[in-house]
């Protein structure tokens, strides 16, 4: 960092810390009525298992890069926790979820360093369990948004210009999208977009991100490598898988036959996607390996995101072998072009997210989820997928553009990159003195 810069995100930790004597946010008032223990209950394990994801996908990452490079791809991870999570006590959680300003952001002011929130009402989607419990549930899904980013410009960037980039894609990609998909004055959820447990606001969003992270920082100086630790591959994906039951049956929102059916097409999904993905390098004459059924796995749970609470196991099945056989195709396609996304996140979480998306659009059914207004194309409906498409749209317009956008700004603040000599030391060692 810049010396004139070196001493600010202390000085703003500082500033937080001062924020705390003003605004204590003590609760005051009687525990709200009608809030149910069940439901309170799988919310807080739920919760534990979407933070997992975060380490899980530090070790997905961390396998896949340069043994010199696996602290700082590691780090940038488990970074997000830290940073995201004060940063949505101060004012995320009120920018995502306070009071709807145009349907495109959330009031900063509404929920203000926590204010209302130990003692508010019940959040109205999540009437029986409390506010707090709702906040901390919907951390998660921000914390591992921009981690996932990282596998695109791994190996090349500059941890402090990471730190800042993570805070303005919160600030104007992350949660407005929240926003306008979930809030009930959301954009989004007004145009009737589908998005059971983020496949616009986390995947595609960080999957576009990934793209323009890519285009901006050019390529690699040694771009080809053997990953470092395939068991570590295997480990992340494991933890991911574990926490995804979090992720999708968690949005459900209680201890209830949705969240069930949630967690059963998250299981079909990924291991129909799994299957597919080695089987179909099968067909290009490769041999399965640890690496692909690894990849495949978690786009299936990329897919079947954001149609978990709204699908059929049968459909289940039907979109993660889709999103395989498409993401398969576009990381090959990838690696024939100039753009170095390190490890191909648009490919498999952007092309992932959008896949799941028009397929939501495809499968989702009344007999699943009542509360849904119209259902997919298969059913004979059609204003669902053009719903869903328009979305995707907009969507990819306002990530890819926005992310260039934060990218470049960053730059002028802090350099993004890496010199020559730092990246062929490694970022372990030229960022964080530190290695294997």
């Amino acid at each position: 960092m810049r010396p004139k810069l070196s001493k600010v995100p202390f000085i703003l930790l500082a500033i937080t810390v001062l924020l705390t004597f003003v605004f204590p946010s003590v609760p005051g008032g009687a525990t709200p009525a009608g809030l149910s223990p069940a439901d309170t209950a799988w919310m807080l394990t739920a919760t534990a298992l979407v933070l997992i994801m975060t380490p899980g996908l530090a070790f997905f990452y961390g396998g896949m890069v340069n043994r010199r490079n696996v602290i700082s791809t590691m780090l940038q991870s488990f970074i997000c926790m830290a940073m995201i999570s004060v940063i949505w006590v101060v004012f995320g959680f009120s920018l995502a979820f306070g009071e709807s300003m145009g349907g495109f952001v959330g009031n900063p002011t509404t929920f203000f360093m926590m204010r209302n929130v130990l003692d508010g009402a019940p959040w109205e989607l999540a009437p029986t369990i409390p506010l707090a419990l709702f906040a901390m549930f919907q951390l998660k899904f921000a914390i591992i948004t921009p981690a996932l980013i990282t596998g695109a410009f791994a190996e090349r960037i500059r941890f402090t210009s990471y730190t800042v980039f993570v805070l303005l894609f919160f600030v104007f990609i992350y949660a407005p999208l929240a926003h306008a998909t979930w809030h009930p004055q959301g954009l989004l959820f007004q145009m009737g977009v589908l998005d059971f447990a983020g496949g616009t606001v986390v995947h595609m969003s960080a999957g576009w991100a990934a793209l323009a992270s890519a285009i901006c920082l050019k390529r690699r100086h040694e771009v080809s490598h053997s990953p470092a630790y395939i068991t570590f591959v295997l480990l992340g994906t494991g933890l991911l898988w574990f926490g995804w039951f979090g992720f999708n049956a968690g949005s459900a929102m209680g201890a209830n036959p949705l969240a069930a059916t949630a967690l059963a097409t998250t299981m079909t999904a990924s291991a129909a996607a799994a299957l597919a993905w080695i089987f179909f390098d099968g067909v290009k004459g490769r041999k399965p390996s640890a690496l692909g059924t690894c990849i495949g796995a978690v786009v299936g749970l990329v897919a079947i995101t954001p149609g978990a609470g709204f699908v059929t196991l049968p459909h289940s099945i039907a979109i993660g072998v889709i999103s395989a056989v498409v993401s398969n195709l576009l990381v090959d396609l990838r690696s024939r072009t100039n753009v170095d996304d390190t490890l191909d996140v648009f490919p498999c979480h952007g092309v992932g997210g959008m896949v799941g998306m028009l397929l939501t659009g495809v499968f989702a059914s009344k007999g699943v989820n009542p509360a849904i207004a119209d259902q997919g194309l298969i059913f004979g409906e059609t204003r669902l997928f053009l719903v869903q498409l328009t979305a995707l749209i907009g969507v990819s317009i306002f990530a890819f553009g926005g992310s260039w956008v934060l990218l470049k700004l960053t730059n002028l603040i802090t350099p993004l990159r890496v010199s020559v000599e730092e990246e062929q030391l490694g970022l372990d060692l030229s960022q964080h003195d530190e290695k294997m």
